[in-house]
Order: structure tokens, then sequence, then C-alpha cells
């Protein structure tokens, strides 16, 4: 029997769901095993910003490529994929359940580059209106009823500079309150609403402070963020927790009453990268107030972020980062570090115009109403008609692209590995090598001496599931 079939056989009993992770104070929690959830976590939106289109397809569309990629992440380590760009629309159920069953939560945002699909960040008042809400809400109701939607941000770097937090602050409250009410309204259980910031420095504390801070006479919190996501390129090779300013985020954020989180990290300045910043995030220099982080980004584009280049026919190449991410990955221990428990949370400090520093930004908790239009009707009654989301069987976890690694070596017997819990390095190493184009002639097996067999994973993560493999012969 060859090992994808042993892979597949060894997968059909055990595609069940992971369980819906909580938001407990300021820490993720499994409800299941009462341990603290750390995001180890990529950011993923193949094509970029130009790959979404309304009447298209969207990353969580295309099975096949989901199948792919939930398969390299899984290898990779990988808990938690964000998804930038979703059009409400589409059929997701397969590639949630695809991802659900490696392993990976699902972080989403609600809006989108074009135009009626996102707050702007000046004049803000402008596109927030019914249709706009109908969109936001309608992302919800699409990816409600999977267990492994993890939270949804309401807004990604709309307050960047001073002048874009003059009125914005308020609006992003806006919607994270509509959002969180509609959730309240119209699903089974709650998913936490949060921010995805800009690590910019002028108005990163005040952003923090005034979206978790707790309105008097607002009831549940309804316009505070339950998370607070930070998109931070402040670690640049081989940097220290100091030099990097981690020291200062870690500093400024310890009284946090939410969940704070790298939404996006992997300064690209130094290249290849070298991802050290891994070990320190993990370590309890950080752990203690961060809950993990997020790589920027899976796939290469423009921008030269990425760990893995795709072609036009969706063939993938593991690059050089990807190995170096991986070895990253593989050299902590992860029974620790998912074994912690979670502490004391500081409560929530009262709005106040106290809590803001920098002249000009916006110290109004006065939160705008929903628009005069249909938007309170919509939230009531929901969005009509509702796109419904729900886990499906998946029986077929075959790779139908060819996947090689930095040396061109071709990955054998690569599968998703059906898993009940988070995914964690090491979970999935069944992959084996043969010589590619731009190989040496030589071929290795998992496990083995890589040296001739391309760079793709350190040995330790790659030993074959011999005992597994017996049982099955």
């Amino acid at each position: 029997m060859h090992l994808s079939a042993a892979l597949l056989a060894l997968a059909a009993p055990l595609a069940a769901a992971v369980t819906p992770l909580e938001v407990n104070g300021r820490y993720f929690v499994n409800p299941s095993t009462g341990n603290r959830f750390q995001i180890v976590g990529m950011d993923y939106q193949p094509g970029g910003s130009a790959g979404y289109t309304t009447d298209g397809h969207d990353p969580l569309s295309d099975p096949d490529a989901c199948r792919r990629d939930a398969a390299i992440m899984q290898v990779l380590g990988v808990n938690t994929v964000r998804i930038y760009n979703l059009n409400p629309n589409l059929n997701h159920d397969e590639c949630a359940s695809i991802f659900n069953a490696a392993g990976m939560y699902l972080i989403l945002d609600v809006n989108s580059p074009l135009v009626g699909e996102a707050l702007t960040s000046f004049e803000p008042w402008t596109s927030y209106y019914d249709t706009y809400l109908n969109r936001t809400f309608a992302i919800v109701e699409a990816f409600k009823d999977y267990p492994n939607t993890l939270l949804f941000f309401s807004g990604n770097e709309v307050i960047d500079t001073v002048d874009s937090a003059e009125f914005g602050p308020r609006y992003v409250r806006a919607v994270t309150r509509d959002l969180k009410n509609y959730i309240k309204k119209h699903s089974d259980r709650y998913i936490p609403v949060g921010y995805s910031a800009a690590d910019v420095r002028d108005v990163l504390f005040d952003s923090w402070n005034y979206f978790s801070c707790s309105i008097d006479g607002e009831e549940d919190d309804e316009s505070r963020a339950d998370v607070f996501g930070l998109n931070s390129y402040s670690w640049c090779g081989d940097a220290t927790f100091k030099s990097s300013t981690y020291e200062d985020l870690v500093e400024g954020f310890a009284e946090s009453s939410v969940p704070i989180f790298f939404s996006e990290f992997g300064c690209n300045e130094v290249t290849p990268r070298l991802f050290t910043e891994i070990a320190t995030i993990y370590s309890d220099q950080m752990t203690g107030v961060f809950s993990g982080g997020m790589v920027y980004e899976y796939t290469m584009e423009k921008n030269n972020y990425g760990v893995v280049e795709l072609d036009k026919d969706g063939n993938a190449v593991l690059l050089s980062d990807f190995d170096t991410l991986a070895t990253q990955y593989a050299d902590l221990d992860w029974e620790s570090i998912n074994s912690q428990k979670p502490g004391n949370t500081p409560a929530a400090p009262k709005c106040s115009t106290k809590l803001i520093t920098t002249k000009g930004f916006d110290t109004n908790f006065t939160i705008p109403a929903m628009p005069a239009d249909d938007s309170e009707k919509i939230l009531n009654k929901g969005v009509s008609p509702a796109p419904k989301g729900k886990i499906i069987d998946v029986s077929d976890f075959t790779i139908k692209h060819t996947i090689t690694d930095a040396s061109g070596n071709q990955v054998q017997n690569l599968a998703v590995k059906p898993v009940e819990e988070a995914n964690v390095p090491g979970n999935n190493d069944g992959v084996s090598f043969t010589a590619g184009s731009s190989g040496n002639g030589t071929s290795a097996k998992a496990g083995e001496d890589k040296e001739d067999a391309g760079s793709f994973l350190k040995p330790a993560l790659l030993t074959l599931a011999v005992p597994a493999l017996a049982m099955l012969l």
C-alpha cells in the first residue's frame, strides 16, 4: 500500500470537527481542555487583493487549492489562517471542512478592497450604510456555522495616521457593535469580533485603548473589541527582543483586557528571512501578553513576502523562507506551549479622554447610531437570502498539484492528515522526495539524510509514520 493511500485510509474515521475556541479575559481558551490557545498562523490570500472579485472566486471556494494549501501548511505547523477578502455568496463548505480536518481555525475579515465593501479611512460616515452592513452580516452568515471560525475582524488598518484617527475609531466601534449584535441574534454560538491595527506607534496604543475600553451604560460592551490584532514588521533580520521594540509592545500592552496577537508579522527588509522572532513570540517573554501570531504571507505576490510560490496551473514551490520558518517552529516545545493555563486578566478601563495621548485622535465615545435606512431591519431580521455554511464529510485529501521544494525536488505522499484538535508542528510528517529538474539526481525519504534531497524541512520533522502504516498492512 502506498503511503498516500495509507494516509487516506487512516483519515476516514478522524474527520471530526475541531473544538470551537472561546475568549476568556485576555486569552484564547479551548473549553474542552481549559488550556490557552497560541495562534500559529498564516495570512492567506492567493493572488492578493486583485485575486478577489464579486463574481469570481475567493481563497475558500476552490477545494483542490484548499487541499493543496491545507496540507502544505499542516506540515509547516500552522493552526490558524487569516483570509482577508471573501465572497459570502460562494459555497465554502468543502474548503472550510478541509481546513477543519487539518486542525486549522479561520480568522476572517468582513471587508474587501472593493468600493462599498469597507469603511473608508477618511469621512467614514460616507461608507457606513445598509448595503455595506448587509455585506458584513452576510460574511457572518456564511461562516458562523463552521466550528473552526475563530473570529471576525471588523476593520484592518483603518486608522494608520493621526488624520485618519480623527473620526475613524468611532465608526470602527460602530461596525464592531453591529457585528456583535448580529452574531448574538443569529448565531448559535458567540464568535468574537476584533480589529487589526497597523503598527504605527503614533496611533497604536491610542487605537488599542479606544477599541478595548468599556463605555459606561453600554449593555454587554456592545461596541468594545473582543480581540486586538497587530500588523507589525518591527523585527527585521537577526534582531532581538529589545532592538525590535517587541519589548516596548509587551510593556505597552501589559494591561490588556483582551487577547492580543500579531495578525501579520515577518519583515522582509532582510532576505532571505530568518524568522528569529518565532522563538521570542512563543517564549515567556511574550506569552503572558501575546497569544502568538500570523506570518505574512503564504503565497509569493509582488510585495515579496510569500513562503510558497504558485504557477498558473496551481503547482507550488516551497521557498527557502518556508524551510527556515519550519525549522524555527520545529525547535520549540509545543507540548509546553500548548499546556499553558489562562491567568488573571486586568479589568477593562473605562472609556475616557484620559486614555488618549495623541493630539487629533478621536476622543468622542458616543458611538454613531446605525444608519437611518434598512440597516436596523437587516440586523433584526437577518440577511436574506442568508448564505448558510456547514461542515461536510471530506473523503478525498489527494493533492492534484505538483509540489516541489526549494531545490527542485518533488514532494511525494503529501496529503492532509485529519486530526481532532488544533494542528501542531509534526502532526503531518508523512512525506518523501524525488529529485526534480533542479535537484542533484538523488532522492531521499523523510527522516533520511537530506543534504542530497533539498531543504524542505529539517530531518527532525520528517519521520515516516511507520507504526501507523504497519497497522494497515
